[in-house]
């Protein structure tokens, strides 16, 4: 376990499970303090307990509902009272859902931008005072889909684009106010999160899951799926001093799997 982060706050949405759990992790072990954040009290205890067993600091939780106002500002509430600053915040909460288009409502949208995208934007304008003291990082973790568009993930694909705009446009207050923000585009990884996505994809086209598993792999040539690491490696770059000049950027980390030259 290092000290790159000793003495940094970081918070971070979705923290509970996966690529967010994952990023958590990493932090506290560099000595960080962390405070980890989703609706989950008990998803948040477990992970809280796994990375005290470590040998890292137990990270602060808040359980709160970051879809709503009340829960963001929980969030913040809590990160003012017990630490007064927050060098770091990793926005990595949100799991929209795949399906044919036509089987998806309105609710599902709404859902999807209520989580990822609103609970991103009013973290970022709650914690914007502090980051701007501290002189620190956003890291906003968005996925692939923002730059490829699919037709059985056309909820996942505008959230992930709306965010990713989001977040070149807010790289623009950073240089003014000191702060640096990047942006994560996560490919297929290995968490609770693709199984769902790979269900909801099956379901969608009558396919089994293993089907559907197989032929998303071959399709993109990828000799694995991601893994949580693979993520928290570039997230603990993104936020040293060593990439201070890297703002405003998306890279992906998806095994080569974007096509595009974007």
């Amino acid at each position: 376990m290092g000290n790159e982060f000793a003495g940094r706050i970081v918070v971070v949405s979705g923290g509970s499970r996966g690529i967010g759990r994952g990023i958590a992790s990493a932090f506290a072990a560099e000595g960080a303090s962390v405070v980890l954040a989703a609706s989950s009290r008990a998803n948040l205890d477990a992970a809280a307990a796994a990375i005290a067993a470590t040998g890292a600091r137990r990270p602060d939780v808040c359980a709160a509902d970051l879809r709503t106002e009340e829960g963001c500002a929980a969030v913040h509430a809590l990160v003012a009272e017990r630490h007064g600053r927050c060098d770091i915040l990793v926005n990595s909460a949100g799991a929209t859902k795949a399906g044919a288009f036509l089987e998806l409502p309105d609710a599902i949208w709404q859902d999807g931008f209520a989580l990822k995208f609103f609970g991103c934007v009013r973290l970022c304008r709650l914690f914007w005072p502090m980051l701007t003291r501290a002189k620190g990082h956003v890291v906003n973790i968005i996925g692939g889909a923002a730059r490829t568009p699919d037709p059985e993930f056309l909820v996942g694909g505008s959230v992930n684009a709306a965010m990713w705009n989001f977040s070149k446009g807010l790289s623009g207050l950073g240089k003014r106010d000191g702060v640096n923000v990047n942006a994560i585009l996560p490919g297929m990884t290995e968490t609770e999160r693709i199984e769902q996505l790979f269900s909801q994809r099956a379901q969608a086209s009558g396919r089994s899951v293993d089907d559907v598993r197989r032929q998303l792999i071959e399709k993109d040539g990828l000799a694995r799926l991601g893994r949580p690491e693979d993520v928290s490696a570039l997230a603990l770059f993104l936020c040293s001093e060593r990439a201070r000049h890297i703002q405003g950027t998306a890279i992906a980390v998806d095994g080569g799997a974007t096509s595009g030259l974007y």
